[in-house]
Parts: C-alpha cells; structure tokens; sequence
C-alpha cells in the first residue's frame, strides 16, 4: 500500500480485517500494522501467536522482527501500558506533559488539551476541571489566562500523573454505571466489581450546551447516561 493516499488507511486497516477476521477480538487485536496477540496462559498465547504466525506466513505479510515482542507480561500499545493488572497511561508521555509551562495563546490551549484529553477516560470530571480552558476557546472570548486556568491546567498535569489503573471489562460480569452533573458538565464512570471492590473501566464527561444547563437534575444526569 503506497504512502500519500487519502485511502491508504482504511484500506489497510480492512485489508487487516479480513486476513484476521476469525482471530480478532478472539485472540488478538489489530489496528493497522499493530497486531497484538493474548491469552490466558503462556501455553494458549503460544498457540494463538503461532496461529497468527502462520497466517502470516500464508498471506505473505512481512513482520519487522526489531520492532517485535513476543510472550511479554506487559508492554506499551496505543500510547497505553498493557498488563496483567489492567490499563495504564504511559508514563514517559505524562512525563512530557508534566513538565509543560501553562499555554499563553490559543493554539497552546488546543494543543495541551488535545494531548492531555488522550486520556481523559482516565480522569474523573476532565470536562468540569478543564473549562475554564476550553471557555477560552469560545468565538469572542477575550484570552485571559487567569488563575482559575493555571489552576486546571496543574489539576490536569496532577491528575494525569496520579492516574488509576483502569481494568479491561469482563464481560461474563454485570456493570455499574455511576454519572453526576453540575451545573454546566455531566460526569459518568463505567465499572466492575471485582472481590467486592469497584473498580473503573472507563470515565466520561461533558460540558452543557446553553439549552442543556436549564435542564433538571434528574434531566441532567439522564444526559449522562
């Protein structure tokens, strides 16, 4: 697949899908040329692996052996650290982040949310911490960086580097959906038991338009679900 075409991406990424379309999600998972195999045990990874091999081996794909891990108890995929304890922010990205002096234009606010909102799934009420932020990105609203910005853009950098480990959803177990709302975001965090303890899958929020912040509270929270 040639580099430079506007369909080059998807094209790819299904070409991917219909090599492997009986293995994913099964015992692996593809996006683009990431393959990312799993199991259970060491001996049915090893199985799923040389199945995948071999698939490989059939369709003439070429893997990049640098580039290749094999039997890791843990590794960075997607900008995530994957591992038996479940879903992680990579810390050498938080570590950029951390170390990022408060933005002084526009384009620096984009910038900053754009890589902090990455992981936003990871912190709970992204959407209310950060307004007075994204206020700023509003048609007509004059650029004042206050203090009420310095102080979300440190709880931000705060929370990204203080960030709970995630878990990966059990299907076979039921979930728990718990929201909130203030007055101009809704919140929301999906999540499992596990020994009796909650346990977060995914967080989620949202600032209100101008017609939702006169809705309800029960209205509110309905939005979030």
């Amino acid at each position: 697949m040639p580099f430079g075409l506007c369909n080059a991406l998807g094209t790819f990424q299904r070409c991917m899908m219909e090599i492997f379309h009986d293995m994913i999600e099964q015992t692996m998972v593809v996006f683009m040329d990431d393959f990312l195999v799993f199991g259970n045990s060491f001996s049915t990874c090893l199985t799923n692996l040389e199945k995948m091999l071999k698939r490989c081996e059939d369709t003439k794909l070429a893997l990049n052996w640098g580039k290749s891990h094999f039997m890791v108890k843990e590794g960075i995929v997607l900008g995530h650290k994957i591992s038996k304890k479940g879903i992680e922010v990579d810390k050498a990205k938080i570590k950029v982040i951390s170390k990022l002096s408060h933005p002084t234009t526009v384009k620096g606010i984009r910038s900053f949310l754009g890589h902090a909102g990455f992981y936003r799934r990871f912190i709970k009420d992204f959407s209310k911490i950060s307004r007075p932020m994204t206020h700023l990105l509003e048609k007509n609203s004059p650029f004042i960086f206050s203090n009420e910005c310095i102080q979300a853009f440190r709880t931000l950098k705060e929370k990204l580097t203080e960030a709970l480990i995630l878990i990966a959803p059990n299907w076979d177990q039921p979930f728990e959906l718990m929201c909130d709302a203030s007055d101009y975001a809704v919140g929301a965090v999906l999540g499992q038991r596990v020994e009796k303890h909650f346990r977060p899958i995914h967080y989620a929020s949202k600032t209100m338009n101008q017609a939702e912040t006169n809705y309800t509270t029960t209205e509110k929270e309905m939005l979030a679900v």
